[in-house]
C-alpha cells in the first residue's frame, strides 16, 4: 500500500497509489532525474516534443551556470529554440511586472515546451507561464536552494507585494549535481535552511493532528524524515560541496515538494518557521530592503520555533514533542555548514523580531505552536524571553 516508501528519487515521478492514510495519492510529474552528470538526459525528457519550438528561460546568472550547456544540447538536437535570458546585471532577478511581462512578450506561437534553467525565481516564473498558457515546462535546476521545484505555487512580486499564484507542476525536473555543487554557497545554505525548517514543520503538523484533528499522512512524514536524516547527517560534507551531500540536499528539497504534491497541501514543508520568515520578508519588502533568500530566513526561524516548542513542552502532546528538535541542535547544524544562525545576521532588528513572534500566526490560517502559545496566554512572555536572549 505504501510502496512509494521503497521508491528511489528517480522513481517518484508519476506515483499513483492507495495510501495507509486512507487517501489515494498521485503525482502528475513525468520525469524526476537527479544525480551526477544527468543533464545529458534532457533530450530523453524532451523526446515527445522533438522537432518543435522550445522556449528556453534563464537569467544572466543561471545562463552562465548551465544555460549555455542546455542551449547547446537543444540546438544539437535540432530544436527550434527561442532563447530568453532576463538580464538583471549584478543584482538578483525580481519576478515583478517588468520581468513577467518581458517573459510573456517573448513567447512565440506554437511553442511546444518551456525549458527553464535556474532555481527559485526562474522556476516560479516558468510555472506561472506554464499554468497560464497550458504549455508544459521542464526545469533544469542550477542550485539546491529551495523546495519549490515540484511545488505548484508561484510567488511573484506585484506592486511591491509578494503574491503566491496557483500554478502547475513541472513536466520534468533535472537536478545535475555537477551543476548544483558550483552554486554560490549562500544558495546552498538557503537550501539547507529550507530543509531544516521541516524539523519544526513536521512537529507543527503532529501538533495540529493531536489538538485540532487535522489530517496527517504518515507516509509523507516518513518520506520527509528519511530525507532529513540524510541531509543532517552530511552537514560537514555539504560545507565542502561534496557530491553526495549536494545530492541528498536536492533530493530532500524535491521529496518535500513530492510530499506536498501527493497530499495537495504544504504541511510537510511549512509550519510556524515559515510564518516568521514570511513576516520578516513582508516587512523587508515594504521598506524597500533586500528580503534575503527564503531558505536563509527559514533556517534562522527554525531554532526560534524549536525553542518555543521547548518552552511550551508541558502543553504539547508527546508525539509532537518527539518530533520537535532542540534549539541547540538546529543552531549547531547551521553553524556546521556555515549558514547564518541569528536574526541579527540578516538585519532583523529587535522590534521586528519581537513582533514577528507575537503576530506571525496571522500570516496564514494554519494551526501551529504560535497559536497554541497564544491561546494558552504564553505568547507574549515567550516573545520577550527569546527576544531578550538574542538581543542582549
Amino acid at each position: 500500500m505504501d510502496e512509494v516508501l521503497n521508491y528511489s528519487m528517480n522513481e517518484m515521478a508519476g506515483a499513483d497509489f492507495d495510501c495507509s492514510c486512507g487517501r489515494h495519492h498521485t503525482l502528475d510529474i513525468r520525469h524526476i532525474i537527479m544525480g551526477q552528470g544527468v543533464l545529458k538526459e534532457l533530450p530523453k525528457v524532451l523526446e515527445p516534443f522533438s522537432g518543435k519550438k522550445v522556449y528556453m528561460l534563464s537569467d544572466n546568472h543561471t545562463f552562465e551556470a548551465a544555460g549555455d550547456r542546455v542551449l547547446s544540447i537543444l540546438e544539437a538536437e535540432d530544436y527550434l529554440v527561442k532563447n530568453v535570458m532576463l538580464d538583471s546585471g549584478d543584482d538578483i532577478l525580481i519576478p515583478n511586472e517588468q520581468a513577467v511581462g518581458t517573459m510573456f512578450l517573448n513567447l512565440e506561437p506554437d511553442t511546444a515546451v518551456i525549458v527553464a534553467v535556474g532555481s527559485g525565481t526562474i522556476n516560479d516564473m516558468a510555472k506561472y507561464m506554464s499554468a497560464r498558457t497550458k504549455i508544459p515546462y521542464v526545469i533544469v535546476c542550477t542550485a539546491p536552494s529551495m523546495d519549490g521545484y515540484v511545488a505548484d505555487g508561484a510567488p511573484l512580486i506585484l506592486e511591491g507585494r509578494k503574491i503566491s499564484f496557483v500554478a502547475t507542476l513541472p513536466y520534468g525536473v533535472i537536478g545535475d549535481t555537477d551543476i548544483m555543487k558550483q552554486a554560490p554557497m549562500h544558495m546552498i545554505h538557503a537550501g539547507f535552511g529550507d530543509v531544516l525548517g521541516k524539523l519544526t514543520a513536521l512537529a507543527d503538523w503532529y501538533l495540529a493532528k493531536e489538538n485540532v484533528d487535522e489530517y496527517c499522512c504518515e507516509t509523507c512524514v516518513t518520506l520527509v524524515q528519511r530525507a532529513l536524516d540524510k541531509v543532517t547527517g552530511s552537514a560537514e560534507a555539504l560545507a565542502k560541496r561534496d557530491d553526495d551531500a549536494v545530492l541528498y540536499l536536492i533530493e530532500a528539497l524535491t521529496l518535500t515538494g513530492v510530499a506536498m504534491g501527493l497530499i495537495g497541501v504544504s504541511r510537510p514543508a511549512s509550519g510556524a518557521e515559515h510564518m516568521l520568515s514570511h513576516y520578516w520578508e513582508m516587512d523587508f519588502i515594504a521598506k524597500g530592503k533586500f528580503p534575503e533568500l527564503h531558505g536563509i530566513k527559514v533556517g534562522i526561524a527554525t531554532p526560534v520555533i524549536a525553542e518555543i516548542f521547548e518552552l511550551m513542552k508541558d502543553e504539547v502532546p508527546e508525539e509532537a514533542m518527539k518530533l520537535a528538535p532542540s534549539r541547540e541542535y538546529v543552531e549547531g547544524l547551521l553553524k556546521t555548514v556555515g549558514a547564518p544562525v541569528y536574526p541579527t545576521n540578516i538585519g532583523i532588528d529587535r522590534e521586528l523580531f519581537y513582533n514577528s513572534i507575537l503576530e506571525g500566526y496571522k500570516v496564514r490560517n494554519r494551526y501551529s505552536i504560535l497559536e497554541l502559545a497564544l491561546k494558552t496566554g504564553k505568547l507574549e512572555e515567550i516573545a520577550e524571553k527569546i527576544t531578550n536572549r538574542i538581543y542582549q
